[in-house]
Order: C-alpha cells, then sequence, then structure tokens
C-alpha cells in the first residue's frame, strides 16, 4: 500500500509540474510577444517553412484547418500574417509571413507546445503508445473524455466545426424546456 501511495504521489507532483510548466511557458509568451502560444507556434512554423497552405500548417502544428484558419485571421488582423493567392490557380492560397511577423519571430521565446511536440516525435513507438495509454487512463478518470480540447494558453478549441455546431445543437436542445419545443414546431 506504502509504494502506492508514492507512486500516486509522483504522478500528481508530475501533472502539477507539467501545468506549471505549461502556464509560465505561456505567460511568458504573451508577455515577450503579445502572442497566444498557438499564434506563436503558427508563425514559427511558418517562418521555418514559408510559404505553405493552411492544410500544411495544420498539420505540422497538430490542429484542426478550422481552427487554424482562426489562428490566422488573429495573425492577419494584426499585421503579422499575410495569405497569397496563387496567380496560376486562384483557389489556392499560401501564407506567408509579413515583414512584421518575422521580426517578431527572431527574438521570440519557444513554445510549449513545439517543444512538447518535438520531443514526442522522437520517442520510440513503444513509448509514445505507453504515454497514450496513460493520458487517455487519465481523461477516463477525471471524466472529460467529451470536454473540447482548448489550446494551449488560447480559449481557442481544437475540433472540427462540424461537431462545434453539432454539440452547439445538441446542448441547446437539451436546455430547451418542452413548452418552448411546441412553440418551434
Amino acid at each position: 500500500m506504502e509504494s502506492n501511495a508514492a507512486v500516486v504521489a509522483e504522478i500528481v507532483d508530475n501533472i502539477r509540474r507539467i501545468f506549471q510548466s505549461i502556464n509560465e511557458h505561456s505567460k511568458k509568451v504573451k508577455r515577450e510577444t503579445g502572442l497566444t502560444g498557438p499564434q506563436l507556434w503558427a508563425i514559427k512554423t511558418l517562418a521555418e517553412s514559408s510559404p505553405m497552405s493552411v492544410s500544411d500548417l495544420a498539420r505540422r502544428i497538430y490542429l484542426h484547418p478550422a481552427t487554424v484558419v482562426g489562428i490566422l485571421d488573429r495573425l492577419e488582423i494584426n499585421g503579422l500574417v499575410r495569405r497569397v493567392r496563387s496567380m496560376e490557380d486562384r483557389r489556392v492560397v499560401k501564407l506567408q509571413l509579413t515583414a512584421r511577423g518575422n521580426a517578431l519571430v527572431k527574438d521570440a521565446p519557444n513554445v510549449v507546445q513545439g517543444v512538447l511536440v518535438s520531443g514526442l516525435e522522437h520517442l520510440s513507438d513503444k513509448k509514445l503508445s505507453a504515454i497514450g495509454d496513460g493520458l487517455s487512463v487519465l481523461v477516463d478518470i477525471l471524466g472529460v473524455k467529451s470536454l473540447p480540447p482548448k489550446l494551449i494558453g488560447s480559449r481557442e478549441v481544437n475540433v472540427p466545426q462540424k461537431r462545434i455546431r453539432h454539440a452547439m445543437k445538441k446542448r441547446s436542445r437539451i436546455k430547451l424546456p418542452a413548452r418552448n419545443k411546441k412553440m418551434r414546431t
């Protein structure tokens, strides 16, 4: 029993360390750049490999394209990113950093999401699977499997728009009193 208590204490302490690290990184990014972690991660990725498409960027930063579009909208408003249409095919749009975006990236701190992904990508399949299994167990213990995953340091949710609309419809149907349902039909 004593050894289980020590293991549980170590797991809880490690979770605390992870939250502390993420929180500190997110505050540092916001303080130094004025951006959220996901916004900085997007422009750092563009700085490495632009021009690129929205779907390529989404794939590189492990987010849904619909989520990335929202991030890009805010970066474009702030003059950090621009969307450039192809002259050959007007349907094709490539993303590029502006001069202001390039300047910001040069002195920007690391992004915790990038550090995390880079570390995970270099693990063996066995270790990656063990981490995935362990986190799935924690999610089940906390009962948060259906909770939409918010981006680190942002209010943005990494869920395809279709799933968000479906969840919102489902919630609104549940909350409506019976008499209002009759009035709507």
